[in-house]
């Protein structure tokens, strides 16, 4: 893809009718994307479980934990103000490419010098080597920023989809070679590594763009100011989402951290694979769309809609399973994690809801009350993580829980203030799933502990008895309080028309940018619901948001 035409400006994305439709497809393309970079990381999983020791996975979770918010810096601002902005320019994107370059180079140099002082603060000699590896993932990152959000600009997601698959597919397979030779926690830092050299190789092969010279152009200290205030929400946030890891690895050692940090990813898949895969698409379509109409709403709303359905009942299913599910994926030795995750469990699927708290503010372009809320968000989570720490790491897995039931309504309240977007919308949409996951997990739970031979079986097999049972048993009683609730089954049927829409069609047509648009709805054909219908939550798009 060449992304500027002659004069230097961006290529338009012409979608007529269709931009539910390339919303609702890309979202679909990114989310089945998500579910293969899922079946690999799985596998590594899977394999590295049995082949490195706890003690492994804590040793770099200790030099990841600072690294990753380096890594950030341009993901996490510069490459939503590219999507986001009305107009880019190849000069704009230039200034843009070398400054996510410049300060890239100067962070990873400042992370390697770091090693002996996280290696003091940890009392482990083995992270000052690990976070000079580490660094290097911080500078190639920053060097595929802009190629990568001009993509996603025109709406290329499949395209980066097929990169990130790639990627993970490829640092997997290097993590398990280093794995099956005996190399330890080298197999963990090698996949750190790989990862973003492949993205950076991808992105620049597809994306035909080389930037300019630096100069002076009109616009880059806005777009600057939008970054930083992204990447300073990113920061704070993501100091909050770490802090746990911290004080654990401190308190309690690098073996109970190991337990934690998978009982905490496991917390996080729900949000890896529905929430931030297809943020941008989210991003980019209400970014189209006239700030607090009706029509901004309607699409907020019906997206907000299915990812609730899909992520209270993925909540609530996993805290019934996650025990059995670590220990069959993960081996016995695993088992203090499954013990900790059940704390996690009640915090799931309002987490993903709260999340899209923040696609309101970028969408309407106030990363500026983004960014102040975090403040807030960080002060209230770290005093529960204070207030919890005496009772160890499930202590610090029920401080997150209550974090987000505590923190989802003012957020969104303060979210929607500028477009007068209330709390009742919101409200009218999320309590019906919250209360049919609420029921059917007890309900499924007291079923299948009255099953003796059940509950006492030992092994494997045992395990994925009980897996099976309880997940269809919850599956079937969660589908019927959501018909209940909603008086009747038609919203279902209206997420099930969902499904088909979001598979690539075989009818597409290419643009001037290269974007693969879908066919134009033909005339009378309604492109998206009436706002009765939306305010019920079914049929439009799906929803996400980025973490």
């Amino acid at each position: 893809m060449k992304p500027f035409d002659a004069s230097g400006n961006f290529h338009p994305v012409e979608v007529g009718g269709g931009l539910r439709r390339l919303a609702v497809r890309g979202a679909g393309v990114t989310v089945f994307a998500q579910g293969l970079t899922f079946a690999a990381q799985t596998v590594a999983t899977i394999a590295l479980a049995r082949l490195l020791m706890p003690s492994d996975f804590g040793v770099v979770a200790m030099v990841t934990t600072f690294s990753l918010v380096l890594l950030s810096f341009g993901q996490n601002g510069y490459s939503e103000a590219i999507i986001q902005r009305e107009e880019m320019s190849h000069a704009l994107a230039s200034n843009l490419f070398w400054i996510c370059t410049g300060v890239g180079t100067l962070l990873a140099l400042v992370f390697a010098a770091s090693g002996p002082l996280l290696a003091r603060f940890y009392g482990d000699s083995r992270v000052i080597v690990i976070a000079l590896w580490v660094s290097l993932s911080i500078f190639f990152s920053n060097l595929a920023v802009v190629h990568i959000a001009l993509l996603k600009r025109a709406l290329r997601f499949s395209t980066t989809s097929k990169i990130d698959v790639a990627a993970n597919v490829l640092s997997v397979v290097v993590s398990l070679v280093f794995g099956i030779y005996g190399l330890g926690y080298w197999a963990l830092v090698a996949a750190v590594v790989v990862r973003p050299v492949i993205q950076l190789i991808g992105a620049w092969y597809v994306c035909r763009w080389m930037p300019s010279l630096p100069r002076r152009v009109p616009g880059t200290s806005s777009v600057v100011r939008f970054a930083l205030h992204v990447y300073g929400r990113f920061s704070f946030n993501y100091t909050t989402r770490n802090t746990d890891n911290l004080l654990v690895g401190m308190r309690f050692g690098s073996a109970s951290l190991g337990f934690y940090k998978k009982a905490y990813d496991l917390f996080l898949l729900p949000a890896n694979q529905l929430y931030i895969p297809v943020s941008d698409v989210v991003l980019s379509t209400l970014s189209r769309l006239e700030r607090g109409s009706a029509e901004y709403r309607r699409y907020f709303l019906n997206g907000l809609s299915v990812l609730a359905f899909v992520s209270m009942g993925a909540g609530a299913l996993l805290t019934l399973t996650a025990k059995d599910l670590i220990r069959l994926l993960l081996g016995e030795k695993w088992s203090p994690a499954g013990h900790i995750f059940a704390f996690f469990g009640p915090g799931i699927g309002i987490m993903l809801v709260y999340f899209t708290s923040g696609l309101i503010h970028l969408s309407i372009g106030r990363a500026d009350r983004w960014f102040r809320w975090v403040v807030l968000e960080f002060g209230v989570t770290v005093l529960l993580f204070c207030l919890a720490l005496r009772w160890g790491p499930v202590g610090i897995a029920s401080a997150w829980s209550a974090s987000f039931w505590i923190l989802f309504v003012p957020a969104f309240i303060y979210a929607g203030k500028p477009i007068h977007f209330g709390i009742a919308p919101i409200l009218a949409v999320v309590w019906k799933y919250t209360v049919a996951s609420l029921v059917a997990g007890l309900t499924s739970a007291l079923i299948i502990r009255n099953i003796t031979s059940l509950v006492v079986a030992q092994g494997l097999l045992a395990a994925v008895a009980r897996i099976a049972c309880t997940s269809v048993l919850f599956v079937a009683l969660y589908l019927v309080m959501v018909t209940v609730l909603h008086g009747g089954p038609e919203h279902l049927f209206r997420f099930a028309r969902l499904i088909p829409e979001m598979l690539p069609s075989s009818r597409r047509r290419t643009n001037a940018s290269g974007v693969e648009e879908s066919p134009v709805e033909p005339a009378g054909t309604p492109a998206e619901m009436s706002p009765s219908a939306a305010s019920s939550g079914c049929r439009d798009q799906q929803e996400v948001g980025k973490a």
